[in-house]
């Protein structure tokens, strides 16, 4: 009985494959929010806080976009025709979703260092960028309106 609690636990913990700090990192955690979270006030502060988004040493990100979208209808743009080089790095492919996805646009107005970060909500509808690896969408790269 021991030995399938702790195998459990092992198999807990590796299937949630956690970054440096203890926090997942996945696109799907960053940046889906499907359905859309029912926050009448403060949308992107809420957003951001409650899943810990920040840049490099604790830096309020510029920019962050969260897609009201079905998780497997984002896993579809790895088989898109669209693809292209990504903007950053020519060598890396990106994939376009056929289709635009509702989302919304967190721009930062106040602050520098998380979580004293606050944000402008954008609502938009967007053609999404990303990355792709073997099990699917890596990275969202960017979006076009």
């Amino acid at each position: 009985m021991i030995l399938m609690v702790i195998i459990f636990l092992l198999l807990l913990f590796w299937e949630n494959e956690l970054d440096d700090e203890g926090v997942v990192s996945t696109l799907e955690h960053l940046h889906v929010d499907y359905p859309q979270s029912d926050i009448p006030v403060r949308y992107c502060n809420s957003m951001i806080l409650q899943r810990s988004i920040k840049g490099p040493d604790n830096a309020c990100r510029k920019e962050h976009i969260f897609i009201h979208e079905r998780p497997r209808n984002i896993n579809r743009i790895c088989s898109s025709p669209n693809k292209m080089a990504c903007q950053n790095n020519s060598t890396i492919l990106c994939f376009q979703s056929k289709t635009k996805f509702k989302m919304t646009v967190c721009k930062l107005i106040e602050g520098t260092r998380y979580p004293a970060c606050r944000y402008r909500v954008s609502p938009t509808e967007g053609f999404i960028l990303v990355t792709c690896d073997d099990m699917g969408p890596v990275n969202l790269q960017r979006y076009v309106e």
